[in-house]
């Protein structure tokens, strides 16, 4: 009459009970529901055999050299301008000193850059706070290592 049916499922015609039918429906939408992917939620290792790979845009470079950079580039956009702005003017004039133009106009930029370059190196000191229980014995040494050479040597001087 039906063919064979699977455990779990049951024929068209068979009455069922409430509790089968809830069972059944349960049955069915776990079925419906059940993942078709798995995501792998492990946290990545910090570190590992694979390089790190460079991203597009500024290139990877320290503080230093990204602040350093910026600065350049905003020294020489600054220049550009300035010394655009006195183009135009001495070509316009037909009669402009160049000679007053570039202290006119040079000016503002080499003040502009020298006190940037004031206020970078007029920062504080950072404040070092170390709190100790019990007896320390303290010592601040300055090392400083040259190492030269196809063979190594290290000289390590205080």
């Amino acid at each position: 009459m039906y063919p064979e049916t699977t455990p779990g499922t049951t024929q068209p015609d068979a009455a069922m009970s409430d509790a089968e039918a809830a069972t059944e429906a349960r049955r069915i939408i776990a079925d419906a529901y059940r993942p078709t992917a798995y995501r792998d939620d492990t946290p990545v290792p910090v570190h590992g055999d694979t390089p790190p790979v460079a991203q597009p845009g500024r290139p990877p470079m320290s503080q230093g050299a990204t602040d350093a950079s910026v600065l350049m580039l905003a020294g020489g956009t600054a220049t550009a301008m300035v010394g655009g702005t006195a183009a135009v003017l001495m070509y316009v004039s037909q009669f402009a000193d160049p000679l007053v133009c570039g202290l006119v106009f040079g000016t503002p930029t080499a003040l502009v850059l020298a006190l940037a370059r004031l206020a970078t190196k007029a920062k504080p000191a950072p404040d070092i706070h170390q709190h100790y229980t019990g007896p320390v014995h303290q010592d601040q040494r300055n090392v400083h290592t040259t190492t030269r050479g196809v063979w190594a040597k290290t000289h390590n001087q205080q």
